[in-house]
């Protein structure tokens, strides 16, 4: 296998995952980590799989290759240790990322984690966790943003835990229905969407006070 196989295999190692288990057996709790601390902790590689592959992997524990609670505490870490990277490094660029052109940066998935940060706060780190792309940006948006150290790790640790074990135990319990299997995607979203719009609903009644309130002065 060369190397260009071996990366296609990463990028879709939701579908590939019994292949990893086969040849590699009780290393795949390493390979797993990697791949969510990557996915979380560098932007430069937001597509890398995350809700599905921990859905997956909650499948597979199903059938006692891997242990469900040893997994989810590792990839808890992972998650947790990745966004705490990816704030360092916004931290240390600082507000000058929107005044520059990086190569290596994707300006409109930044622009729209900024918006998305600027709406919802500390939030953000807990519900970008079930939105790809967002989940990667996240973290640097808030270190960008100058959020402290102690909030960002509060909203980090719990974000990431709910992330983790939601899916996994999700896929533990659920991933041999093919429904469920078929649509995860989807019912993440409307997951995702029972959370945030009450959210907006909110944010939204609360323009609406301020613009009444302007109108009447």
């Amino acid at each position: 296998m060369d190397f260009m196989q071996f990366f296609d295999m990463i990028l879709h190692v939701d579908k590939t995952l019994g292949h990893f288990v086969d040849h590699y057996g009780t290393l795949i709790y390493v390979i797993l980590f990697a791949i969510v601390f990557c996915e979380t902790g560098l932007i430069i590689l937001p597509f890398l799989p995350g809700d599905s592959l921990l859905f997956i992997a909650g499948t597979f524990c199903a059938t006692g290759v891997m242990d469900p609670w040893l997994l989810c505490a590792l990839l808890i870490a992972a998650a947790v240790l990745g966004n705490t990277v990816n704030y360092w490094v916004g931290s240390a660029i600082g507000h000058k990322v929107y005044e520059h052109d990086y190569a290596w940066l994707d300006k409109q998935a930044l622009q729209k984690t900024h918006t998305f940060y600027e709406k919802h706060g500390g939030k953000t780190i807990i519900l970008a966790r079930f939105i790809p792309i967002v989940r990667t940006f996240a973290p640097f948006v808030a270190g960008v943003s100058d959020m402290t150290h102690k909030n960002f790790q509060i909203f980090n640790i719990i974000g990431a835990s709910v992330w983790v074990i939601l899916l996994v135990m999700s896929g533990y319990f659920l991933g041999n229905i093919p429904f469920i299997r078929d649509q995860l995607n989807t019912i993440v979203l409307v997951g995702v969407g029972a959370v945030i719009l009450p959210v907006l609903f909110g944010a939204g009644w609360k323009l609406l006070k301020n613009l009444k309130k302007t109108n009447q002065n």
